[in-house]
């Protein structure tokens, strides 16, 4: 049978509007019922429409029949593309038989305005009132007429701010658009078609705009920022059948006013009077005579860029599981799960009635909402009834971390279905799929994922509750693997990597929060923090890591490319700022919340200035600069051996003698000989010491677990995993957690909760065990020879009291399924299924095994690639095999 072509997509995206990169990426998938199908060769057909591409007349690219079997990372390499044009594409492929495919189904994408001159809009805002600290919502609107047919609308919009689009009524867009970016450097622009909202004759366009993170408060840093109020940028495009076009731009005709929305700041929550409702005030015919003139800036220094990152979104409703009234008279609302976002209330009653919705992670042991931990922000919205029937209310610019919600003011008893929650995140795709034999394990996992669904909002952010909730690169960086694994984080991390970018010093150095949002001056005038240190350890490496790990999960090598010399910069900076390859020991913050250990911070440095040189010097390879691969190589080796020379003695023993010290060290390839086997005699003992329990931070906890297993001590590995007694991951489950917390003891039953003034009940970095999860307990695991998946690993190594997991994950290619159980009579069944266009190694204990029953060799597909009495490997095609093999 043929293969089909599917799942086309363009810049990691199906069907995007408004790029600005001129040689866009063309991506698809294959699919077919034979086993070992393989493409040898594409064709792309490229048009400006799909009449064009139905005839066959590829006016822009035809890019004729490719010998290759690459299917992802496809350069457009046609005719020059267009301000503004639209492109739809299609693609088909030879199999290793020489039979060719049908076509795929079309694909497209458009083009952004790719010239500064292109923007005739101007940046509109409504002047501050005097007096107010948060200030009111502005309503903008703009009436226009379609004199003829209009046969595509396309809006090009953006905000100092944030912002939400209406046109004639309907909201268009995603709340939180367009995202956080240092805006002082770039804003991003996104580009929605709202042709099936324009209608011919007359019409309106409307936005509210939100402070955001450009002009309200941004964690702990303050508010105004970036400015001192909220600005919209917006060109819309109404293009006729005629070949005529009309632009409908901001300027100082549009009208503005106050509306309902008091205030809505992130950290502070909102107030809304349902009492001062506009009405009908973004349809065609309203009567805008009262409202005023916006303010119009002069202009804007930025860049203008295409979004990058996904959108925010509403990607689930949640409904209370128990609601209980308090002695006060309030209502308290257990959703059964900490999240993020807001809640939505459903009510009636007398006109000026005030509801209060207040949210909380978890319940103080008297059942009040525990609200120390929030410090400054104000997980509260204040909701004021019109007196119209029912109503509903949800709010507009901010979000809440919690799972309890306590209802204040409510006119009458709420039920549980009064009350909604809204889970809100980047769109980032489910991409995969982990179950056990152990529920405990199960949870953790579930609490790995909510807390990456919690802190993923347009940048990786550290908490979604307290007045923090900062883009904090060394917590991205330890966890960027797992989050791989769990989810489609391929543009998310694609638009982070230019945060940092942004945010990079001129000496070189990377910082520890991107955006910066005006972090370094904070910690540089607060004595209170004593944080004066110009790098961090494992903050500033996310530079390097973080496209490292783009590349190994998603075989990008743009993002390599184009960051490259920023990543020189880092390195070249740690060599600089070294003694004989040492690095001194003034970071702020070492291994971050690790318990009872504490790490010497010049040990951390000089480990990471090693990781971060060889992973430069991996890249390099990559990109083909044998030079710098031979330098970087040779630096690599001088830090290591810096590296024992000055941390380690003869006895295997690491300065600091730290679980993380030797975690690092053995991960990195610190060690040679007799010294790594000491420094995994070490590591265990320390273990054992502890009762068979983890010491780590952020910086350690992500590697603790591949560090045993890569030493051949999966028996510790497990009993980390499933230990229950405080430190691990699974004293928290015990006690009700639904998130993985900032802190190991962010509450123990005998001291209660930690300090308030950092302690998130959601905060993703201890749950880098995760990446542990997929590529050792499952066994999915990448090639970097092969990136992206297109040559897997598979390699479960069972352990522990676990009997069976299932797990899959879907890649560039498709999904890759690995599923094991042990057998009654001790043989081991491992399942395997992956993709067309794929390959995998196998890797299975013991001396022999059966693949769908027979031998290897008699297997479709499959080939013995060895077996040495200890492990098989087997060598497969695409498609799904059963293998059983002896022994566990």
């Amino acid at each position: 049978m043929t293969m089909q072509v599917v799942r086309c997509r363009t810049e990691y995206m199906d069907n995007p509007l408004g790029l600005d990169t001129r040689e866009p990426r063309l991506y698809w998938q294959l699919r077919s019922e034979a086993r070992g199908a393989s493409q040898t060769a594409y064709q792309i057909l490229v048009a400006k429409s799909e009449e064009l591409l139905q005839e066959g007349a590829a006016d822009m690219w035809d890019s004729g029949k490719v010998e290759s079997g690459q299917s992802q990372h496809i350069v457009y390499a046609g005719a020059p593309l267009q301000s503004e044009g639209r492109y739809v594409w299609k693609v088909r492929v030879w199999d290793a038989q020489g039979a060719v495919s049908d076509w795929s189904e079309p694909a497209s994408w458009s083009m952004g305005l790719l010239e500064r001159i292109a923007w005739k809009g101007q940046w509109i805002g409504r002047k501050a009132e005097s007096g107010v600290e948060l200030q009111p919502a502005p309503y903008m609107r703009k009436a226009f007429r379609a004199e003829g047919e209009v046969t595509r609308a396309t809006a090009y919009a953006s905000a100092l701010g944030l912002y939400r689009l209406y046109v004639n009524g309907v909201e268009s867009g995603e709340p939180f658009a367009p995202g956080w970016t240092d805006y002082d450097k770039r804003t991003q622009v996104q580009t929605l078609d709202v042709t099936a909202l324009v209608q011919q004759g007359d019409n309106a366009v409307g936005a509210i705009l939100g402070d955001g993170w450009y002009a309200g408060t941004v964690g702990m840093l303050g508010n105004r920022v970036y400015g001192e109020r909220p600005f919209f940028l917006l060109q819309l495009v109404l293009e006729y059948a005629d070949g005529s076009r009309q632009l409908v731009v901001t300027d100082g005709t549009w009208k503005t006013i106050r509306g309902p929305i008091q205030y809505s700041d992130m950290i502070k929550g909102e107030s809304y009077d349902a009492r001062q409702e506009l009405g009908d005030w973004c349809h065609a015919g309203y009567d805008d005579g009262f409202w005023e003139q916006p303010d119009v800036r002069p202009g804007y220094n930025g860049l203008l860029v295409a979004m990058v990152e996904p959108p925010v979104r509403i990607t689930e409703t949640i409904r209370p599981i128990e609601v209980r009234r308090t002695e006060a008279g309030t209502y308290i609302f257990d959703m059964g799960q900490n999240m993020v976002g807001w809640t939505e209330v459903r009510a009636s009653g007398t006109r000026g009635t005030r509801i209060t919705l207040s949210h909380a992670e978890v319940l103080n042991p008297d059942g009040t909402l525990y609200l120390d931990n929030l410090r400054r922000a104000v997980q509260q919205d204040h909701y004021t009834l019109k007196g119209e029937g029912v109503e509903r209310y949800e709010p507009h610019f901010t979000f809440h971390g919690f799972r309890y919600v306590e209802v204040i003011g409510y006119p009458g008893e709420p039920t549980l279905d009064d009350i909604t929650g809204k889970v809100v995140h980047s769109d980032t795709p489910l991409a995969g799929k982990l179950e056990t034999s152990d529920a405990m394990v199960n949870q953790l996992y579930s609490n790995i994922t909510w807390g990456q669904r919690g802190n993923f909002l347009s940048v990786p952010t550290d908490c979604p509750q307290r007045d923090e909730r900062l883009g904090w690169t060394g917590d991205a960086q330890v966890f960027a693997r797992t989050a791989s694994y769990n989810m489609d984080v391929s543009r998310f991390f694609t638009k982070f990597v230019w945060d940092m970018i942004d945010a990079q010093q001129p000496s070189g150095a990377f910082t520890d929060v991107a955006p910066d949002g005006g972090w370094i001056r904070f910690k540089m005038w607060s004595t209170r923090l004593n944080w004066y240190a110009p790098d961090n350890s494992g903050w500033g490496d996310a530079g390097v890591i973080i496209p490292w790990t783009l590349y190994l999960m998603y075989g990008d090598t743009q993002v390599l490319t184009r960051h490259y010399d920023a990543m020189v910069r880092w390195v070249e900076y740690l060599r600089s700022n070294s003694e004989e390859l040492v690095r001194p020991g003034y970071a702020n913050y070492a291994d971050w919340l690790s318990i009872d250990a504490d790490t010497p911070n010049e040990v951390l440095a000089t480990a990471y200035f090693a990781y971060s040189t060889l992973l430069l010097s991996r890249i390099a390879g990559v990109l083909g600069n044998e030079a710098d691969q031979t330098h970087y190589e040779a630096l690599y080796r001088d830090i290591a051996a810096a590296f024992r020379r000055a941390f380690v003695d003869d006895t295997g023993r690491i300065h600091g003698d730290t679980q993380t010290v030797y975690v690092l060290a053995l991960q990195f390839g610190l060690l040679e000989g007799d010294l790594r086997e000491q420094a995994i005699e070490r590591l265990v003992a320390d273990i054992r010491g502890r009762g068979s329990r983890l010491s780590t931070g952020f910086l350690g906890v992500g590697y603790l677990l591949p560090a045993l297993t890569d030493s051949g001590r999966l028996d510790v590995a497990y009993e980390l995993l499933t230990q229950e007694a405080f430190p691990s991951w699974m004293y928290s489950i015990k006690h009700g957690a639904t998130t993985i917390w900032e802190r190991w003891d962010g509450w123990t039953e005998d001291k209660g909760f930690q300090t308030p003034s950092m302690n998130s009940f959601n905060h993703y970095s201890l749950g880098s065990v995760g990446e542990w999860m997929y590529r050792y307990m499952a066994g999915i695991e990448v090639d970097p020879v092969a990136p992206g998946f297109r040559h897997a690993v598979i390699r479960p190594q069972p352990g522990g009291r676990l009997t069976w997991v299932k797990a899959s994950y879907e890649s560039m290619y498709g999904t890759i399924r690995s599923e094991w159980a042990l057998q009654p009579d001790g043989s081991l069944r491992l399942e395997v299924e992956i993709p067309a266009g794929t390959t995998a190694d196998v890797y299975v204990p013991g001396g022999s095994a059966t693949v769908d029953g027979v031998s290897p060799e008699d297997a479709g597909g499959c080939s013995l690639l060895r077996s040495d009495g200890a492990e098989t490997v087997l060598r497969i095609g695409s498609g799904r095999y059963v293998i059983i093999c002896e022994g566990k």
